[in-house]
């Protein structure tokens, strides 16, 4: 499998896909990139649901899905689609389906789209680990196949258009006895339904790889896309961060996720998931999509050279560290302002003005701050950083670098694809042998607080999720105060999983299927809860992605049943079918008897 994902490393090209028609939408790379969101009402609950939807195309949503739990709901979500309709309504509707392939086969006639997850279309999970040799895989490949087949028969009669959506947290046994709960077997469990696609002449069909974990969600896509490209596909991909959460954790997670791929020109049709009404999802998506539409026709960028990464697995730049800067030393925040947050939200270093720029670390440590000019004299062996614009990173630059000691190079941009500058300028550096740590410098002048946390996550998660920097320093000229940019820097950091400084919360956007107030408990769990720093809890409506996607997370809350919770530590079930008025202090009791329970007041 070859390594190249996106067009160009060093332009914005959108990735040639194919179309796709959903309902009166056409998707694929010839038209803008579409947003989406899902309903959160009971799909039994006909006039909610259907207000809903109206109300998302009203904010500007482009299609709109709904799950459909059971078969009963397949009569539902068609008197759904009559209801909006009738309302003058034409936005696409899709039907979400999971485990029972029956109610894919009738909701593919009656809705513009269906969506299917491969790890459970064909499977019923056991979570079973069995090694299969070659003729019993290629059994249940064929078994798979007929099971897909009358599908898309379906949905070729009916002009239906098709995505198989993989989720980190539910691929099948099968996919997990040979992959593991990789990117890769994210990339593959899709693959094995793409190669049907292909060979039934199917081409009305999308794909997504969704994780919580924004570098799973990344490198899973980037596989996709390289094996697709090895076989001669060209699918449309929907993007999205699964359970990203609510507030500024959400919408920046969600941007580091989906703004890394956007970046390289990946993605025709988007997903900002929030624990909050699907309504409040379209801004942020609209956000996105007009960022980097800006993109195109940018000054030309400077090639590199040879590839200096593995961009489908992590492995962070090697550099030689400076004072806490660079080598194994976690990632730092720089800041114009010393406001400490908490104890673990403080900016590392500080600038001040005095007779000349300095960054203060403490009393002790300080760092002079130079731009950088060919001409300047710097003292060889001193400590310092090195402030310069990505185009300047040159070769004349690089061979007066190699002759310095103990420097920290600054990496600003003023290309308007600044994501695609300073790449191109770090992988200079890398193949010019110069190890100074990288400190990810980026300047707005934003008057929203939204549109900063958007563009600055979207500009510097990729660069973190690739391992390519040692920090990041973020500025905003305009209304948005220390603080925010403060705190955007640190959630920035925890989104690209580089570093952790508060509690992590794993939560769903809630759907039909969900039995509880899922933003009000998530609510009232980070109230009650957000003082355990580097604590990830999952919060999960349903059990079809609940136990996988909280995998990583040291405690689960996924609810089970109507008005039943389930208690999970690591990924193990500890309490099941607790009921959900008392199911927060039952998690609560649990954390405490695992030993993770600090008071609030605990410094």
């Amino acid at each position: 499998m070859g390594t190249q994902y996106c067009k160009n490393y060093t332009g914005y090209n959108r990735r040639t896909t194919s179309r796709v028609k959903v309902g009166n939408l056409f998707i694929g790379s010839e038209f803008p990139v579409s947003v989406q969101t899902m309903t959160n009402t009971n799909t039994a609950d006909i006039d909610a649901t259907t207000q809903q939807i109206l109300l998302a195309a009203s904010t500007g949503a482009e299609l709109v899905r709904v799950t459909v739990p059971s078969i009963r709901d397949v009569e539902n979500l068609s008197k759904i689609k009559d209801s909006v309709r009738e309302k003058g309504i034409s936005v696409p509707i899709v039907a979400d389906v999971h485990f029972n392939q029956k109610i894919a086969f009738e909701a593919a006639k009656i809705v513009d789209k269906v969506r299917i997850n491969p790890g459970n279309f064909s499977d019923s999970k056991k979570s079973e680990i069995h090694e299969y040799n070659p003729a019993e895989y290629e059994a249940e490949l064929i078994r798979v196949k007929k099971d897909f087949l009358p599908l898309l028969e379906i949905c070729k009669k009916h002009n239906t258009a098709l995505r198989i959506g993989t989720n980190h947290g539910s691929l099948s046994d099968r996919i997990m006895s040979r992959f593991g709960d990789t990117p890769e077997g994210m990339a593959e469990s899709a693959m094995e339904f793409l190669r049907i696609c292909k060979s039934e002449k199917f081409e009305n069909v999308l794909i997504s790889m969704k994780a919580s974990n924004t570098m799973v969600m990344v490198q899973a896509t980037r596989l996709l896309v390289a094996k697709m490209t090895d076989e001669g596909m060209n699918y449309p991909l929907h993007l999205g961060v699964t359970e990203a959460g609510e507030g500024e954790d959400g919408r920046i997670k969600s941007a580091v996720g989906i703004g890394t791929l956007l970046a390289d020109g990946i993605g025709d049709t988007i997903r900002v998931s929030l624990t909050e009404p699907p309504e409040c999802e379209i801004p942020v998506a609209k956000m996105l999509t007009g960022y980097f539409s800006e993109r195109t026709n940018h000054p030309k960028i400077e090639e590199f050279g040879s590839l200096p990464i593995n961009p489908f697995r992590f492995s962070r730049r090697k550099s030689v560290p400076v004072f806490n800067i660079g080598g194994n030393s976690q990632l730092v925040v720089i800041s114009g302002s010393d406001i400490k947050l908490t104890e673990d939200q403080a900016p590392d270093w500080t600038m001040i003005e005095g007779e000349q720029k300095v960054l203060k670390q403490d009393k002790s440590n300080f760092l002079p701050l130079y731009k950088w000019d060919k001409n300047l004299s710097f003292d060889r062996e001193e400590p310092a950083l090195i402030v310069l614009f990505a185009d300047e990173v040159n070769a004349v630059t690089i061979e007066k670098m190699s002759q310095l000691k103990n420097k920290i190079i600054g990496l600003e941009t003023r290309n308007k694809n600044g994501f695609a500058d300073q790449r191109a300028a770090i992988f200079r550096l890398m193949n010019g042998g110069i190890d100074f740590p990288v400190i990810l410098k980026r300047d707005y002048k934003e008057q929203e607080l939204g549109s900063f946390q958007i563009k600055s996550a979207a500009d510097i998660g990729g660069l973190l999720l690739d391992g390519l920097a040692d920090g990041i320093w973020l500025e905003n000229k305009g209304p948005v105060s220390q603080a925010d940019i403060i705190s955007a820097s640190f959630s920035i950091l925890q989104a690209s999983r580089m570093r952790m400084t508060k509690t992590e919360y794993i939560s769903c956007p809630s759907c039909g299927r969900t039995m509880f107030n899922l933003q009000e408990t998530t609510r009232l769990i980070r109230e009650k809860t957000s003082h355990l720093k580097k604590l990830k809890i999952g919060i999960m409506g349903c059990i079809v992605n609940g136990p996988g996607e909280m995998a990583d997370a040291d405690y689960g809350y996924i609810g089970s049943g109507k008005g039943k919770i389930n208690l999970y530590y690591n990924k193990e079930l500890i309490k099941k079918g607790i009921s959900e008025e008392n199911a927060v202090e039952e998690l609560i009791n649990l954390i405490k008897e695992k030993g993770d329970w600090i008071d609030s007041f605990t410094k």
